[in-house]
């Protein structure tokens, strides 16, 4: 398996060539994503080749529209990881410039799928668009794909609840903390992943201290606290981890702070890895700092018993 940064023009290694290509932005990695690896598989195998999963950094819409920038739900690593990890044989990442975004949809077709991969099958989602202006649908690929003598296959979308599972759907959930939605959509539960910084260290001084994490490239759960588990050093603890303001203290700024149960010892300067398992409550004041440290030691026993760490 491998992974590569290739501009529009360029070749991937020979082994890329002759297989089943799906191309999208991949963000999240989420059940439909899941969905269109798994029938590449299939299209894969009637090749007799590999699964190439092709996405774009940073993401078209950045490059025409200069500002948009937003917080992905994954970084292009973590993006590239997930999709080897669902069945992607090959990862390439498109730089995505000016020039790539001009193609029309069948310059596209011919100089990235049919020459520069070496498709032998394409498959995308229902909802695909490319090319410039995204004017070229499924119809357009599939008369393509068969006018080159490609494979081609259309993936309905895939539901849940009722509603089309898509990178927006997740991002929603996320945003309103309902992290029990998301690992549902995703099919597992949601990471990220950021840098322990020095902080107010008051936690420490009512006996429950916490990691302050900055650096988090990609997007956070909204306001609440949530029971979750924390990787730093290679091991995993159970932990509680608020994000969002500190208003018993008079702080407005939005932050994540984990607090690591049963962990001794120095994590400053470290990365450390955060999945969101359940949502325990909403970020509130209190009257005291008393009435703050009776939450937190509820707080940790309700997570304590939800990732069974009793």
């Amino acid at each position: 398996m491998a992974t590569v940064y290739l501009d529009w023009h360029a070749y991937p290694p020979p082994e890329f060539g002759g297989g089943a290509v799906t191309v999208g932005n991949f963000d999240g990695v989420h059940r439909g994503h899941q969905a269109l690896v798994a029938i590449a598989r299939r299209q894969a195998a009637t090749v007799n080749g590999p699964v190439v999963a092709v996405t774009f950094d940073p993401p078209p819409h950045q490059v025409l529209h200069p500002g948009s920038e937003r917080p992905p739900l994954t970084t292009i690593p973590q993006r590239a990881e997930r999709l080897h990890a669902i069945g992607a044989d090959h990862v390439v990442v498109l730089r995505t410039s000016p020039a790539l975004l001009a193609l029309s949809p069948e310059a596209f077709f011919e100089d990235v799928l049919a020459r520069q991969l070496g498709a032998r099958a394409v498959v995308e989602g229902f909802n695909f668009r490319f090319g410039r202006g995204r004017i070229g649908t499924n119809d357009t690929l599939r008369t393509l794909c068969a006018a080159a003598g490609l494979g081609f296959e259309e993936v309905p979308p895939f539901a849940l609840g009722g509603e089309p599972v898509s990178s927006s759907r997740v991002r929603a959930a996320l945003v309103s903390g309902d992290v029990t939605q998301v690992a549902d959509l995703l099919a597992r539960n949601y990471r990220i992943e950021g840098t322990v910084v020095t902080g107010a260290r008051r936690g420490r001084t009512i006996g429950f201290p916490t990691a302050n994490l900055r650096d988090v490239p990609t997007v956070l759960p909204g306001n609440g606290v949530y029971a979750v588990r924390a990787t730093v050093d290679g091991r995993t603890w159970p932990a509680a981890a608020n994000v969002g303001p500190n208003p018993t203290f008079g702080e407005d700024a939005r932050k994540i702070e984990v607090h690591l149960i049963g962990f001794a010892g120095d994590v400053y300067g470290k990365p450390v890895g955060v999945e969101f398992v359940t949502r325990l409550r909403e970020t509130q004041p209190f009257k005291s700092v008393d009435e703050l440290v009776a939450q937190l030691r509820s707080d940790v026993e309700k997570a304590k018993r939800v990732l069974g760490a009793q």
